[in-house]
């Protein structure tokens, strides 16, 4: 690892971690306490997706809807209007309305076979994204000046990595560029995860084996027809199985890669200080 030690990480002029595990408990709440702190720069992995490598997708969805209105049809002919998206660190709404949920179009739900397209191109941006982390170190510190890098990482990193490979791709270009910490949460955080997930199910991305299953396992169950499922329905459903498919996944990249936080634990950081101390704790 970057640091071998709390001495290590305790003494180093330049401190860079990557931030990993379930959305909601605290990856993005810490990074952006850290921009905020003045002298960190936050790398969003989910903005980098949505802007650099699915940004032209998301705008061709939105033009194509827009297309099927007579008046902007023809705005958008002449070139009289500019349609896009607006993704910020803390609203990444035009990439989740974009990767979207299969099911019942009437039902706002996308045709299966394109929902795969779509899950097919989120991974290869995902992929993509994670390997500029080290550009993006050199960048922050080249043109701004600063020496300390935080990676706020989307909850899907799991399933484009292979952790107990040694060399896999990925994991071996982080390792070498920053701590990899993962925010691990106990089956009271699953649940009320799961409560806030049931409240406003929102899309994921998922490992294509682990989502083929899904759906198949759902339409036996249910006796659905796959145009006639409700999206939201199926989403909450497939969900909870996430939860239990990914804890394994991070235990395993932060065993084998990097060092792990409790989710209590890190929602009491208030500060820098604060983070440095429980790190260095997790290291020693």
């Amino acid at each position: 690892m970057l640091y071998n030690s709390a001495s290590d990480w305790r003494n180093a002029s330049e401190k860079r971690i990557m931030l990993f595990g379930m959305s909601g408990l605290g990856k993005t709440h810490v990074s952006n306490m850290l921009r905020a702190n003045g002298n960190w720069f936050h790398y969003s992995v989910d903005y980098r997706i949505g802007t650099r490598y699915m940004g032209e997708f998301i705008a061709d969805n939105l033009k194509r809807e827009a297309m099927k209105s007579p008046l902007l049809r023809g705005l958008l002919m002449t070139d009289s209007v500019h349609v896009g998206s607006n993704i910020t660190f803390n609203d990444l709404s035009p990439l989740s309305t974009y990767l979207g949920k299969p099911g019942d179009p009437e039902k706002g739900g996308v045709p299966w076979e394109e929902y795969l397209h779509r899950q097919a191109q989120h991974r290869a941006a995902e992929k993509s994204a994670m390997l500029d982390t080290a550009h993006f170190i050199d960048r922050a510190h080249d043109i701004y000046g600063y020496d300390n890098f935080v990676c706020d990482t989307s909850g899907s990193i799991c399933e484009i990595v292979a952790p107990d490979d040694p060399e896999d791709e990925v994991l071996s270009v982080l390792s070498g560029a920053l701590l990899m910490v993962w925010i691990e949460g106990t089956e009271d955080h699953s649940e009320e995860l799961a409560r806030r997930f049931d409240k406003a199910p929102k899309p994921m991305c998922y490992q294509e084996d682990f989502l083929t299953t899904a759906w198949a396992d759902y339409l036996a169950e249910t006796a659905a027809n796959p145009d006639t499922v409700d999206p939201d329905a199926f989403v909450r459903w497939a969900y909870r199985r996430a939860l239990a498919h990914r804890q394994p996944r991070y235990r395993a990249m932060a065993e084998n890669w990097g060092v792990t936080l409790k989710a209590d634990d890190v929602a009491r950081v208030t500060s820098e200080a604060d983070l440095t101390d429980i790190i260095a704790d997790a290291l020693g």
